[in-house]
This record gives C-alpha cells, sequence and structure tokens, in this order.
C-alpha cells in the first residue's frame, strides 16, 4: 500500500506544470493598485505614469548600509542582462525615510545606479499610504543621535506589468538573470 501512495505521489509530480515565474506570483491579490507621489525630478507620479512598462518598485532609503545598494546594483545588472527590453522597464526606488531624503539627494543616489531609475518621495503621510497599499514594513531605529538612525524595511521588490497590475514579488538576493526570464514573460504578455 504505501509503495502504491509513493507512485502515485510520483506520478502527480511529475504532472505538475512547472512554475511560471521565479518571483512569487502576486496576480490574484487585491492591493498594490496605487500610488502618488513625487519624483526626484519634481514631477508628481501614480502608477498610470508607466503604463505600458513593467515597474519594479523598490522601497528603501538613501542611507541604508546593505539591502538597499545591494537591490540597487541587482537592478543595474538587470538593466544590462535585460538588453534592448529595459527600454521597456521603469525601476521606482521609494523612499521610507522622507525625513532626511530630500529631492536633491534622491536626485543623486536613484540615478548614479542608472540614468533611467527613478526615485520616489513624499511626506510622512503620502509615505505611509503608498506602504500601506503595498504591505511594506518600515520602521525607523534610534541611532546615536537624531540624524543617524537606521530603518527597517521590507527588503523586496514588487513588479507590475505594461498594464499596471501588480504580478511578481522578488525576494532580495533574486539573481538579475532570473529575473530577467520573468520580466520578459511579462514583457510578452504572459
Amino acid at each position: 500500500m504505501r509503495a502504491l501512495l509513493f507512485c502515485l505521489a510520483l506520478l502527480l509530480a511529475a504532472c505538475s506544470p512547472p512554475a511560471r515565474f521565479n518571483g512569487s506570483d502576486l496576480k490574484d491579490v487585491g492591493w498594490g493598485r496605487e500610488l502618488a507621489l513625487t519624483g526626484h525630478d519634481g514631477k508628481p507620479y501614480s502608477l498610470a505614469s508607466f503604463k505600458g512598462r513593467a515597474v519594479i518598485l523598490f522601497f528603501g532609503y538613501t542611507q541604508c548600509p546593505d539591502v538597499c545598494p545591494v537591490t540597487m546594483g541587482a537592478m543595474r545588472e538587470l538593466m544590462t542582462t535585460l538588453g534592448a527590453d529595459a527600454q521597456r522597464i521603469q525601476v521606482l526606488f521609494v523612499t521610507v525615510d522622507p525625513e532626511r531624503d530630500t529631492p536633491q539627494l534622491m536626485a543623486q543616489y536613484v540615478p548614479a545606479f542608472h540614468p533611467s531609475f527613478l526615485g520616489l518621495y513624499g511626506d510622512a503621510a503620502a509615505t505611509a499610504k503608498v506602504a500601506a497599499e503595498f504591505k511594506v514594513f518600515y520602521r525607523k531605529q534610534k541611532g546615536d543621535n537624531a540624524t543617524t538612525y537606521t530603518v527597517d524595511h521590507t527588503a523586496g521588490s514588487y513588479v507590475l506589468d505594461p498594464s499596471g497590475r501588480l504580478r511578481l514579488y522578488f525576494r532580495h538576493g533574486e539573481t538579475p538573470e532570473r529575473m530577467a526570464q520573468d520580466l520578459k514573460r511579462l514583457l510578452a504578455g504572459e
């Protein structure tokens, strides 16, 4: 009997379709539908501003000592990996530290990783609203003085398809190659 159950389990596993995406599929969630922030270029943006392009949305802050620069560096590598398809991708860096991340600082930090990357910011209320919309956790951690604090925050990145629908979540550390595979599928209409 055990042998029969084991064979049945193997048969069912062999018939299961392979995972469609490397990232976590979010196509059926009812959140992550809107944001209203200002770009480091001074212009207002919403998700509708990027229709026709796949969007990678990352929440971080410019003084982050580890996760943010690593993620932004991976996004830069992703753009190289995508080749010509990179023109159809928009990387957005949303600050979770509106106290220190001024438009001027965002304008220096974000495009230093890639000239097409856009930094988005808002006041504390706008930041909290967008973070809640995307289920992003962030919390200020005290430092030695009022300006040396850190911010704990969600470390993954969200992907919206060219029609503006939330589709994927990439965990921190996902490789540019695997992200590129998923983005090419989204750009192809999957």
